[in-house]
């Protein structure tokens, strides 16, 4: 591969979802090179692949990137389409820097300059800030007896709508958010059984997205004053209204333990319980999309990269955005991105412009 980028940027943000906006929202402000670099074909980040009926656990007013507010109000949660939309007219109306379908396969560092391999030839910066999310990396457990399996196993991130298992027994796996809101829309047309590892938690009425908005607020605060904050859990179920819904269908009163292994026609346990099952949507969540990064060596055990705040420690000149609650609390959300980013491009700029 010859190199066909010479130019070397102050910083390129490897992603073009709702995280690599936001920071370059922050860099558009500073005089400093950036380019984003998307794999997609098209805008819009990873919500161009969620399923169908997807939506926003918060009101329009708090799901906003810096700058525009998405419209919609404070009583509207915007659908997956109408978050598509307001994330390709954010792009645009501030024109960003993009090189889109780029996928970075490997990142290395030669001296003081990062070098990343593209499908679009080499491209060289002084920063790096990976916003790659983990919709890309989606996890599902290694449970004996996958292959002897007769039915259909999918994850969440490749589940659409629920008409496609339209009369047919469904295990969900999962008792976060992504597995209740599939539970009730496949309850609907199919048999379902809710499978999860510990009982499912969820979050009084009257809680969304703004709460945790508000939580990151007095985080965010109670760091600069130097003072201890707990905020609340990301992982409990928010009450949108199709999950209100199901729960009122009673739903949600009935919930199995994770199963062990998979026999030819379903699910079983060690004490002897069988489910037969056409298939099982596993909605196990996601691990960071960091393999771009594994030549620098600085990957953990557990996937991540150990960082102060957004900076990685293990080198310098990497920053990383929304990748979860180690990057900053909410950052993996329209709602928690923009602080984040912010921080993440005045470090940036104290780097590449030293007082």
């Amino acid at each position: 591969m010859t190199d066909e980028r010479q130019t070397i940027y102050d910083v390129i943000i490897i992603g073009g979802g709702q995280s690599a906006l936001s920071v370059a929202y922050y860099l558009r402000r500073t005089t400093l090179k950036y380019i984003m670099l998307d794999a997609a074909p098209l805008p819009g980040g990873s919500w161009q692949y969620t399923w169908k009926s997807l939506s926003l656990f918060s009101p329009a007013q708090w799901s906003s990137l810096p700058g525009v507010f998405m419209p919609g109000g404070q009583h509207h949660y915007p659908s997956r389409a109408e978050t598509i939309t307001y994330l390709q007219e954010y792009e645009l109306r501030y024109k960003f820097p993009v090189a889109r379908p780029v996928k970075v396969t490997s990142v290395v560092k030669k001296e003081d300059t990062f070098v990343l391999t593209t499908t679009a030839g080499y491209y060289y910066a002084k920063a790096i800030v990976s916003a790659t999310g983990s919709y890309a990396n989606p996890f599902i457990p290694d449970i004996p007896g996958s292959a002897s399996f007769k039915g259909t196993v999918l994850h969440s991130s490749q589940y659409r709508e629920p008409e496609d298992f339209s009369g047919k027994r469904v295990a969900i796996v999962g008792e976060g958010n992504s597995g209740a809101q599939i539970l009730a829309e496949v309850s609907k047309v199919a048999s379902a059984l809710w499978i999860t590892r510990q009982p499912p938690e969820f979050l009084p009425d009257d809680i969304d997205g703004k709460y945790l908005f508000d939580a990151a607020t007095q985080l965010y605060q109670a760091k600069q004053q130097g003072r201890d904050y707990q905020p609340p859990s990301l992982g409990h179920i928010v009450m949108v209204p199709p999950v209100k819904e199901a729960r009122e269908r009673g739903v949600y009163q009935h919930f199995l333990p994770a199963f062990d292994h998979f026999y030819p026609d379903g699910i079983a346990w060690n004490t002897g319980q069988q489910e037969a099952v056409d298939a099982v949507i596993f909605c196990t969540g996601f691990r960071p999309a960091l393999a771009h990064l594994a030549p620098l060596g600085i990957i953990q055990p557990d996937g991540r990269i150990k960082t102060n705040g957004t900076k990685a420690t293990g080198i310098t000149g990497l920053w990383l955005t929304g990748y979860g609650s180690w990057t900053g609390f909410a950052s993996a959300t329209l709602i928690g991105v923009g602080r984040t980013a912010k921080q993440t491009v005045e470090e940036l700029s104290s780097f590449l412009q030293p007082a």
